[in-house]
């Protein structure tokens, strides 16, 4: 055995694990490894000294002469051989867009003195704490230390069947928990006060926060055996208050209760005319209401437009790029914080591409003239990124024209585009379009509305009359399977092209 103290605080863990392994003992920290722990990616950087492995051929290509002078180890490659000392920055609070639902009049709230709605993002947790009159008291965002199993839900899913689901449902009950003692400090009340809470997420997340075998996520045919739509006390899920908890309803396996949230608050179910929601992340989920059906997808996106598997990627916080611009045929980056940037969010990667291309440095194929290129220093893209966004925002694209292909109309016969997700809160909707994301004939027609998933949760709290239209909603609801589909095939296949004029 051997002691290693975890930002001051010593733990007893066996000699010879990873140190990413050892790191997952302490739930208020978030390591983000989006490679799964197989030493691609660079991600999990920690300042580490004592008995450990020597440094690794991978760690010596990854880490500068400096780093490794610094004493910077990456945790998925590092073995504890003795006692270590290990500091880690804990997750910075990030900017989380709300949207138009943030709050309103409590018409029949599910709680008695405070209320809180939660959404569990496979890349952010975002919570808001309400009281009963419907205001807002505070809210916050942190990343998802289930980050550290990997970005994206197969790797978590993976992870879990492999004798991980405990530890994986821990993690993010903890990281909960924690955001729930900080809503009670910011408002001035009691956490045992919190007496009420509703919990929305892909079928994934709800899946892993209750610690639901995830097999039948796993293997085709892909029928979720657990859509939720239930109440669990907090309790049982690890919570440190007696609050009353409902687990919003999911559509399908890969459609989850983040999109029958996101719906109740765009309100396009209630509207005339055919419209369509998508919240971009890293999965792509996506809705079109037409004729009174409702028919929903999701794509496999990937965590590159949430910050994560980009070589300089990371989330909406201080030092990010969040947005780029040219300034004569200069790249210009505007820094979250006005500070020397630490990496480029998903916004700005959008942007610098999209500026790329106006300047002929990125080609249509999607090959830039240097690499890696340079945005703003020491920040720069290199085409490993690139391959990545083209992957990402194909599929989202595709998945787009496959719904409106799905019910036989062309993109004039849309009324509207509702974008949900923090990161659409940020999207800059013309450079979206450059780079073939989103289809230009749309643009005149679509809003963002922040992080509906978190607003209907919120709008499910205050009024718990709505919990049966959402659950009739998502019972109700044809979800178009996109694996064999020979349309979305040849939509993916187009929108590989970084242009503007996909069909």
């Amino acid at each position: 055995m051997a002691e290693i103290k975890i930002n001051g605080t010593a733990y007893t863990v066996p000699s010879g694990i990873r140190l990413s392994e050892a790191l997952k003992i302490e739930h208020s920290i978030s390591v983000p490894q989006p490679c799964a722990g197989l030493g691609r990616c660079a991600k999990c950087r920690v300042y580490a000294s004592g008995q450990l492995s020597p440094l690794s051929a991978p760690e010596k290509q990854h880490l500068s002469e400096k780093d490794i002078k610094d004493g910077i180890r990456l945790a998925c490659l590092t073995y504890i051989t003795g006692d270590c000392e290990v500091r880690v920055d804990k997750a910075a609070e990030m900017t989380i867009a709300l949207g138009a639902a943030e709050s309103g009049a409590a018409v029949d709230p599910a709680f008695e003195k405070y209320g809180v709605a939660v959404d569990i993002g496979t890349t952010t947790l975002a919570v808001a704490l309400y009281d009963r009159t419907g205001t807002r008291l505070a809210a916050l965002g942190r990343p998802n230390p289930q980050a550290r199993w990997g970005a994206d839900v197969i790797s978590r899913i993976a992870a879990s069947m492999a004798g991980e689901r405990e530890e994986l449902a821990a993690a993010v009950r903890g990281a909960i928990d924690g955001l729930l003692g900080e809503l009670a400090a910011k408002a001035g009340i009691d956490k045992s006060d919190i007496d009420g809470m509703v919990i929305t997420g892909n079928t994934a997340m709800l899946y892993l926060l209750t610690a639901t075998p995830p097999d039948a996520l796993s293997r085709a045919p892909f029928i979720a055996d657990r859509l939720f739509g239930e109440l669990v006390p907090a309790r049982e899920l690890g919570l440190d208050c007696g609050a009353e908890v409902y687990l919003v309803r999911c559509m399908s396996a890969f459609v989850g209760a983040d999109i029958t949230s996101a719906l109740l608050a765009s309100g396009i179910c209630r509207q005339d005319g055919t419209r369509m929601l998508i919240d971009i992340g890293t999965n792509g989920e996506m809705a079109i209401w037409h004729n009174g059906r409702l028919y929903c997808c999701s794509t496999a996106a990937g965590p590159a437009f949430e910050g994560a598997g980009l070589s300089m990627g990371m989330p909406g916080e201080v030092g990010a790029i969040d947005h780029v611009s040219l300034d004569g045929d200069r790249l210009a980056a505007h820094v979250i914080g006005d500070v020397t940037p630490r990496g480029i969010c998903g916004s700005g990667i959008v942007d610098a591409l999209a500026c790329l291309m106006q300047t002929e440095q990125l080609d249509e194929s999607g090959l830039i003239d240097d690499d890696p290129t340079e945005i703003a220093s020491p920040v720069a893209v290199t085409q490993k990124d690139i391959r990545m966004v083209q992957l990402a925002k194909s599929a989202i694209h595709a998945g787009l024209c496959t719904l409106v292909d799905n019910v036989s109309l062309g993109w004039d016969d849309i009324a509207g585009l509702s974008i949900a997700g923090g990161f659409g809160s940020y999207l800059n909707l013309e450079s979206a379009a450059k780079i073939g994301l989103l289809v230009p004939e749309l643009l005149d027609r679509t809003i963002v509305i922040g992080n509906a998933a978190l607003g209907g949760a919120s709008m499910l709290l205050l009024d718990k009359g709505l919990r049966a239209e959402s659950e009739k909603l998502a019972r109700s609801s044809e979800t178009v399977d996109l694996s064999s589909n020979p349309v979305f095939t040849r939509y993916y296949t187009e929108g590989m092209l970084f242009c503007d004029e996909i069909e």
